[in-house]
């Protein structure tokens, strides 16, 4: 899991990680392609709805909701994506918890969807703040 600003990204930091380890890239093509994306997209104007980044492979689901209270969310998690989630307004209430701490319901291969249940963390995220979960 990250846990940054959006702002970051261009530092030094972040460019450090992705050359890392022999050449290998630690944060992978992928995953900078959704941070760039991020940071390109005038996120305030943008229609909600599903933009290819890199066809399947890479694209973002811009939502419009009122959050609800954390009573009434669900744990989930994915096998073959990984999330980048990113807050562009005000705040949210967001949960985490290792999947070994959860139990685990059925799974959707279509959607890449697996329901678990459990107790976990919430973080508190300001606008302009991005969390990577594996």
């Amino acid at each position: 899991m990250i846990i940054d600003q959006l702002s970051n990204v261009s530092s030094d930091f972040y460019a450090g990680l992705l050359t890392q380890h022999g050449g290998a890239f630690a944060l992978g093509d992928r995953l900078m392609a959704a941070l760039r994306f991020l940071q390109t997209t005038d996120l305030l104007s943008a229609e909600p709805g599903t933009v290819e980044i890199d066809g399947k492979n890479v694209y973002a689901m811009i939502q419009q909701y009122n959050t609800k209270p954390k009573e009434q969310g669900i744990w989930e998690a994915h096998r073959k994506y990984i999330d980048v989630q990113y807050v562009v307004t005000v705040a949210e209430l967001m949960g985490y918890v290792n999947l070994n701490a959860l139990a685990a319901g059925p799974y959707d291969g279509d959607k890449d969807f697996l329901l678990l249940k459990g107790d976990g963390n919430f973080l508190h995220m300001p606008a302009g703040t991005f969390i990577i979960l594996t």
